[in-house]
């Protein structure tokens, strides 16, 4: 199944949101307009769901708050609330949908409560909250049942969906120098910094078949790039990957991952999220760090994935080189714009709105470095 409606209120900058998506489904907008805050709803709610250290309270307070979630015009009504609907991939009938209302606690702990939650399989109700439990003790509604094992049996297909969410957007150097920076490793790891241990954890027959696909397309988007491989290093068995170069002595042009660009990286980290999963995917800004050659293919490369996993795309961009395929439906391009309140999403209704919002954006931004141009900045070349 997949997300194929998505309806929000008061949702940080979005006073209202509602939306259909498609399996594919790129979000374009000005900076600040939005982007990543529309994918953190789906976040939000795979936080709720999670098994191990999630819920409610926690994806609320990881926020930094009801106040923070909350969109700053919501005065009257300061409710949040979210719905999520699914269809069936093949024929586009909706199978199930997930509501869920949210406030603050007026006093006391000051906790968050569910207002309502409510879930629907092929338009019959399996549940409706608050129901007379609740009623008669509130502080069931600090609980979803989104995240309860033994109340959720029902709609266990939902919860998994959402448990299996994935937001990808690799940071190089996090990859790069995981054994340096010997940081806290967030939760669900969006940045890529326990991205070998993750290959490592995979099994052999799976690892070696993702990595065959993936060498593919880095022979055709790296330079004389010939052999993609996975390594353990034999003295400490920590996970590495390695790349086998065109060079004129054999086996000379071998380098391991910190030695890759950033763009070979990013490229890797991407490919193996859109091979690893059958649930939502989002991809923030893909784009960076890659050739424009490559940007260019991106988006059919991407539909490529998909054709073999099912896996729905979501995905963050400013590119207009991204969006220049000539495949991409208007459906498949939302446009987040900017309004009194906060912003507003909606289909472009034609793509090449898009294209002149990113197109207008860059000129602006090629304005301001020319009008921020300093006179000495040639002398910069005296440190050559």
């Amino acid at each position: 199944m997949y997300v194929s409606h998505l309806k929000v209120r008061n949702w940080r900058n979005f006073p209202q949101i509602d939306v259909d998506l498609q399996k594919r489904q790129f979000i374009v907008g000005p900076n600040a307009s939005g982007k990543s805050n529309l994918m953190d709803v789906f976040r939000f709610l795979r936080d709720i769901a999670k098994i191990e250290g999630g819920g409610l309270q926690k994806a609320v307070a990881d926020r930094g708050g009801m106040t923070k979630i909350r969109n700053l015009a919501a005065r009257r009504d300061p409710d949040i609330a979210i719905e999520v609907r699914f269809s069936d991939p093949l024929n586009g009938r909706e199978t199930w949908r997930y509501e869920l209302g949210l406030k603050q606690q007026a006093r006391g702990n000051r906790h968050t409560l569910i207002t309502y939650e409510r879930v629907r399989r092929d338009g019959v109700v399996l549940l409706d909250r608050p129901n007379e439990g609740d009623q008669e003790d509130i502080v069931r509604l600090t609980q979803t049942y989104l995240e309860q094992i033994a109340a959720n049996r029902e709609f266990r297909d939902v919860a998994r969906f959402f448990q299996a969410i994935t937001y990808h957007h690799l940071v190089p150097p996090l990859l790069r120098h995981t054994d340096l920076i010997r940081g806290r490793t967030l939760e669900g790891d969006p940045y890529g910094q326990d991205f070998l241990e993750k290959i490592a954890r995979e099994h052999e027959r799976s690892r070696r078949a993702r990595l065959s696909r993936i060498e593919q397309v880095l022979k055709l988007a790296v330079p004389q790039l010939e052999q993609l491989e996975f390594i353990r290093d034999q003295d400490t068995g920590r996970p590495h990957l390695q790349a086998l170069y065109a060079h004129w002595r054999p086996r000379a042009g071998i380098q391991r991952e910190d030695q890759f660009s950033d763009g070979t990286l990013r490229l890797i980290g991407m490919l193996w999220a859109l091979l690893e999963g059958d649930s939502l995917l989002m991809l923030e800004e893909p784009e960076l760090c890659l050739h424009a050659g490559i940007v260019n293919r991106l988006a059919a490369l991407i539909q490529r994935m998909q054709r073999n996993t099912g896996r729905q795309v979501l995905i963050s961009t400013h590119s207009a080189a991204l969006l220049s395929d000539p495949d991409i439906e208007r459906e498949e391009v939302l446009l987040l714009k900017p309004v009194p309140e906060g912003s507003a999403a909606g289909a472009t209704g034609n793509v090449r709105d898009a294209l002149f919002l990113l197109e207008r954006d860059a000129s602006e931004d090629r304005g301001s470095f020319e009008r921020t141009h300093a006179d000495n900045q040639d002398q910069l070349n005296l440190f050559e």
